[in-house]
């Protein structure tokens, strides 16, 4: 196998994996901005809209666990060919979508590409590169991870404000059809393949388990629904209903589709705790800045986006320098110092005011994603590099699934708490101040109306006045859905903090590891290691 290495060509797989991941990428970071375009141009609710975000995560979720499968199953290169292609297919469908319907299912047959094609990449990257080198192959990895959703935004905030929606897969098609012609004359089969029996309960128990956790957490993080909701409610317990049911069926199958003894080698287990953390921590900032950004600093989401740009570039530059200092002195000191960086700004954006100005918010965001920098693909690398060969591909598929778990669930909960401190601190404000509660009803419905224009003062004043309510007491309701706006966000970065305290924690313990050998019998009385 190490002489199979040293013969391959590392340079145009690697290059044929990063341009389809960063394809793949780009074009799950490309909607976000784009929904509300997109949700007047064809006539949709937000509700209706929110599931080509949704779908898409639910598919691509429901296929990183039976990878692993996957890859056992079938050659590299045909397994990326049909990846890649999927998402062509699927690109392809979106863009010239007669409706919802069509848009979706392309979403979807996009997702199911992506789903295949991340882990294939962690897995090659494992395979033909030496431990020695892993720490620079996952930082280069880390680059199309990270550059990706830094343009995303930005490139999407410029195209949907000067022509249609359609643009962002036109700018995307290219590029995956470019992806997948390379991609097919310069990738080649680096993985072992065996003939793994398909375990179909193991299936259906972890699609309904991992769906109905992602779902739940997802429909959890939507205002209009919330933790009481009977259908978040139902997703969440069908959830753990199935995934308990799959983990009983690994523990018992000879060849389960995700071999969950891979929590066995201390390591891998403690770094995956430690990017779970870190998914959520991360999280905090991608939601809740473009909240205080637009709504409190009233930027476009083209502004919001060029001010988190600088950030997420600066992360992607140093993903690559931080996979070389991980090759030279370990995760553990890059884990504990881009940890510190990341906790202290966390704590610093947990006190924003009215009046934060655009360049101290510029200064923290950017230092903070230079911090995590250090963290996501060093602390991954590390736990892998403890994973025998034969579970590189398992260990890949395990630790994407829980932080595409721990994304949702970050989302969810800092939302949740968000709003919660945000609506109650808002009460308080209001109650202190003496506002007939009637006007505040009334109030509450104008602004859900979208009834209110502030900048046409004659126009309010007249609408307010139709309504019953005092003009100095709706000035007053206005300020305060401002500060406790504010006040909600900078208790859900209080949160986010003390998440990253207990990463920081955590990542004293994080040491150098070898792969683990085994002892695997060929013939009666004879052992070979493995």
């Amino acid at each position: 196998m190490e002489a199979v290495k040293q013969q391959l060509r590392k340079g145009p797989i690697v290059a044929s994996l990063l341009i389809a991941a960063f394809v793949a990428i780009l074009s799950q970071t490309l909607l976000n901005v784009a929904l509300p375009k997109m949700m007047e141009s064809l006539n949709v609710s937000s509700t209706t809209i929110q599931w080509l975000i949704t779908g898409y995560m639910l598919v691509n979720g429901i296929l990183v666990p039976i990878s692993a499968y996957l890859i056992d199953k079938f050659s590299t290169r045909h397994l990326f060919i049909a990846a890649t292609g999927l998402f062509t297919v699927g690109t392809l469908i979106c863009a010239v979508a007669p409706g919802f319907e069509v848009l979706l299912a392309g979403r979807l047959i996009q997702a199911a590409g992506a789903g295949i094609l991340m882990p294939l990449m962690s897995i090659v990257f494992l395979t033909i590169f030496p431990i020695e080198q892993r720490g620079k192959a996952m930082g280069m990895m880390g680059l199309a991870m990270i550059f990706a959703p830094a343009v995303g935004p930005t490139l999407s905030g410029w195209v949907v404000e000067h022509h249609s929606w359609r643009v962002l897969f036109y700018i995307v098609l290219p590029l995956t059809v470019f992806g997948l012609i390379y991609g097919s004359f310069a990738m080649k089969n680096v993985t072992k393949l065996s003939s793994p029996k398909l375990d179909l309960p193991g299936i259906i128990f972890s699609t309904l388990g991992f769906g109905g956790l992602l779902y739940g957490f997802s429909d959890a993080a939507n205002p209009t629904e919330g933790w009481n909701s009977a259908r978040v409610i139902l997703s969440l317990s069908a959830g753990v209903l199935f995934l308990l049911l799959f983990l009983w069926r690994e523990l018992k199958v000879e060849k389960p589709i995700l071999e969950l003894r891979v929590f066995k080698y201390d390591m891998f287990s403690l770094t995956t705790v430690i990017n779970m953390i870190i998914t959520m921590a991360m999280f905090s900032g991608m939601i809740l800045l473009p909240i205080f950004l637009q709504t409190i600093l009233g930027f476009t989401p083209l502004k919001s986006g060029l001010l988190l740009l600088p950030g997420a570039l600066l992360m992607g530059v140093m993903s690559p320098v931080a996979g070389m200092l991980f090759d030279k002195i370990g995760a553990r000191w890059l884990a504990v110092f881009g940890l510190a960086i990341t906790t202290y700004t966390t704590y610093e954006l947990s006190h924003l005011t009215v009046d934060t100005s655009y360049n101290h918010m510029l200064l923290l965001y950017t230092v903070r994603m230079f911090g995590m920098s250090f963290l996501m693909m060093p602390i991954q690398t590390a736990g892998m590099n403890q994973l025998p060969q034969r579970l590189n591909a398992h260990g890949s598929a395990m630790s994407q699934t829980l932080r595409n778990v721990a994304g949702a669930l970050g989302t969810a909960f800092l939302v949740t708490m968000f709003s919660s401190s945000a609506t109650a601190n808002g009460t308080d404000q209001i109650a202190a101040a003496h506002i007939p509660q009637a006007e505040v009803v009334a109030f509450d419905k104008l602004l859900a109306s979208g009834q209110l224009h502030a900048d046409d003062k004659a126009k309010f004043v007249e609408t307010l006045a139709a309504a019953n309510i005092d003009p100095q007491h709706a000035m007053q309701m206005i300020e305060f859905k401002r500060e406790a706006t504010v006040y909600g966000i900078n208790f859900a970065f209080e949160i986010a903090t003390w998440m990253t305290v207990a990463a920081l924690l955590l990542a004293f313990f994080v040491r150098r590891t070898k792969p683990h050998t085994e002892n695997v019998t060929v013939k009666e009385g004879t052992a070979v290691q493995a």
